[in-house]
């Protein structure tokens, strides 16, 4: 899978780490500040529900649907209860949850996807300039030194 040396392969493996890390972060964050505002634009506000909006085709759905309501506890409720007051601090954790693993998956798979992966051609400021090897000799070297001298 990696064609690297063992520092580059390190330092290889601790970049794909910190990008899902990374992107999981901001899946977490974006999606428990940006989903309230989806939901108002979406129609559901704290006025109630927007005339002409996606929320009063979705209302008016449900009432059809429903015989002339809206049921208790259904998906049109539970985003008009959000619009009008905002989400509560376990929606927030399971919407932050649900983002935080659509940003885990995306970094994954653009970890996956990544040219760095690739066994194509290499950047070619990734030369082999001898740093390497002088980190290989240092690490020799200081493997057999003793620690503490006698």
């Amino acid at each position: 899978m990696f064609n690297l040396k063992p520092t580059r392969f390190l330092v290889t493996v601790c970049n794909e780490i910190y990008n899902i890390i990374r992107l999981t972060a901001a899946g977490a964050v974006g999606s428990a500040v940006l989903i309230p505002f989806a939901i108002g634009a979406a129609g559901f506000t704290a006025a109630g529900i927007t005339a002409g909006s996606v929320a009063a085709g979705m209302m008016s759905s449900a009432a059809i649907a429903n015989g002339g309501g809206v049921a208790t506890g259904s998906l049109i409720a539970i985003l008009q209860s959000a619009g009008a007051a905002g989400l509560t601090a376990g929606a927030t954790a399971a919407v932050a949850s649900v983002g935080g693993a659509a940003g885990a998956v995306l970094g994954g798979a653009a970890d996956l996807f990544s040219s760095n992966n690739s066994s194509g051609p290499q950047d070619p400021s990734d030369s082999d300039d001898g740093d390497d090897v002088e980190l290989e000799n240092d690490l020799r070297n200081s493997e057999s030194k003793e620690l503490m001298p006698r």
